[in-house]
């Protein structure tokens, strides 16, 4: 009997010593930063984590058990849920797919793990991880390579072209008097016009790749934005459109190179005039410039009600040659992201299709005696 009673305390202590480690290494699980599903053989949920809970925004209890079609019918998950879940769940069966990346609809990214087969004893392990931090990381490096590449183009080919357009523009000047005789000084005009553009479009290629080193001075930051406010109200006038300054009572300071900082500004205003040109009446666009500090850094933003933009244009923005315009060069915003970045700042942008756009300038803030 006693033997008996031995084996049985063994056993019980196995069994508690078993049920601790499964505890633990649940516990574990259920704290990832990363989701994870767990579904049988017979395509049942058999364990969800807190993490993936979250991200479908439906409880775990209403969730374990279910098979995937009642998940595809369950009231609390959202139709885009839904429809992500459905296109992962096809493409894992039919094309035996491993891995997904997936875009919510705040845009962030994230990456979709599928393991199973014999390692799993025929049960299928979904795991999913935000990426978005490492695609960000990953953009920056394709565009600060893209940027490189753009250096040395224009380094060796800037001066090939604008030898011969200065001695095309020269000779043209020498005919403008004859061909203002036979009446067709129209011509003249326009082809100096047309190498003038193209002078610009070089000028703006060479500063895209490297733009010249910030001469710093330190300025307010309301007397900098009322000038670009003064410089930008005829256009605006013209368009129909209202730029708005919100200016703040508290004084705010940065180093920077005025020039720079002003075209930065300049560009970003004028982009936001195109956003919006389609608006008109009472329901008009506009433009809302303000600016407010934190420890660090003043935030300049600048926001519009115009058309807005959406993730795949977010995606490529500051990328050079990237344009949504007829007439764009792409160049514009790649040369702003390098200005901000030489001055230790940074730029953000939040946008929405059809709500409008916010461009967010942060730079180093100036604390005055």
């Amino acid at each position: 009997m006693g033997d008996i009673q031995e084996t049985l305390l063994q056993s019980l202590e196995a069994f508690q010593s078993t049920q601790l480690v499964k505890n633990k290494y649940e516990n574990i699980l259920e704290h990832l930063d990363s989701g994870i599903m767990l579904f049988d053989s017979e395509g049942v949920l058999t364990f969800i984590n807190v993490q993936m809970a979250k991200l479908l925004e439906v409880s775990r209890k209403s969730l374990t058990g279910c098979t995937m079609v009642q998940i595809l019918r369950h009231p609390q998950l959202s139709r885009y849920k839904k429809k992500k879940i459905l296109r992962i769940y096809r493409e894992t069966l039919i094309h035996r797919k491993k891995y997904h990346e997936l875009t919510d609809e705040s845009g962030r990214q994230w990456l979709l793990t599928v393991t199973d087969g014999d390692q799993m004893d025929g049960d299928y392990l979904f795991s999913v991880k935000d990426v978005s931090d490492f695609k960000q990381i990953e953009q920056t490096a394709y565009r600060n390579d893209k940027l490189a590449m753009l250096g040395k183009i224009s380094a060796s080919i800037a001066h090939e072209i604008r030898n011969p357009l200065t001695a095309i523009r020269g000779f043209i000047q020498l005919l403008r008097p004859h061909l203002i005789k036979l009446g067709k000084d129209e011509y003249a005009r326009i082809i100096l016009m047309e190498i003038d553009r193209a002078n610009d479009i070089i000028y703006e290629f060479l500063n895209s790749s490297k733009p010249s080193a910030p001469q710093t001075t330190v300025i307010s930051v309301p007397s900098l934005l009322k000038e670009v406010v003064l410089l930008t109200e005829s256009e605006a006038l013209m368009k129909g459109c209202q730029v708005i300054l919100h200016e703040d009572s508290l004084p705010l300071h940065i180093s920077v190179d005025v020039k720079q900082i002003k075209q930065v500004i300049l560009n970003i205003v004028k982009n936001a005039m195109d956003a919006i040109d389609h608006l008109s009446g009472e329901n008009g666009g506009l433009i809302e410039i303000r600016a407010h500090r934190d420890q660090k850094n003043v935030h300049i933003c600048i926001s519009d009600n115009g058309r807005g933009m959406d993730h795949n244009t977010l995606t490529h923005l500051f990328d050079p040659f990237f344009t949504t315009k007829e007439s764009g060069t792409g160049l514009g915003l790649s040369v702003s992201y390098r200005i901000i970045k030489n001055h230790k700042g940074y730029i953000a942008v939040n946008s929405t299709v059809g709500e409008g756009t916010e461009f967010i300038i942060s730079l180093p803030i100036v604390e005055m005696a």
